[in-house]
């Protein structure tokens, strides 16, 4: 039997993460994921709601925001429950083995300081590049003007 899911959608709301008294993260969110309608100008979504754990669940809670996208790689899960009012409830969910980010955050929210310098979206410049002192720079190549060079002829 497989039970295997893959989604591509948007947070609709920040995620919640919580430690279980064991220890081990857990984090809730839910995406909605676009559906294909032929009509035109219709556009419809469906929305899931996903349980990450573990370094997964850290990860989600920690990087992703409301509206960000994501893809997420699982599995379905179906619980049943006792609601506050006494009715038996029954939720599909999608227990997320592995959550990345498909875009990068535009602007980080006040209340989502800045993490520790290891944010894997964040945007590093790449330092210059340092000559050797003494060294003399690389002439510069020209570029072949004649579009008929071809590098791999026989030099006859």
């Amino acid at each position: 039997m497989v039970n295997r899911v893959v989604l591509v959608g948007r947070l609709t709301r920040d995620p919640e993460q919580k430690t279980t008294p064991s220890g081990t993260s857990v984090c809730d969110f839910s995406i909605a994921v676009d559906r294909r309608v032929k009509q035109e100008g219709g556009q419809e979504a469906d929305f899931f709601r996903v349980t990450a754990w573990g370094k997964t669940a850290e990860f989600v809670g920690r990087y992703l925001a409301k509206g960000r996208l994501v893809a997420v790689d699982g599995r379905l899960q179906q619980r049943k429950y006792t609601a506050q009012d006494g009715t038996t409830r029954e939720v599909v969910e999608v227990i997320a083995e592995n959550v990345q980010g498909l875009d990068r955050p535009s602007d980080r929210p006040a209340d989502r300081p800045q993490p520790d310098g290891d944010d894997p979206f964040a945007q590093h410049e790449r330092p210059a590049r340092r000559q050797p002192s003494g060294a003399v720079p690389p002439a510069p190549v020209e570029a072949q003007a004649d579009d008929s060079y071809d590098p791999f002829a026989d030099g006859d």
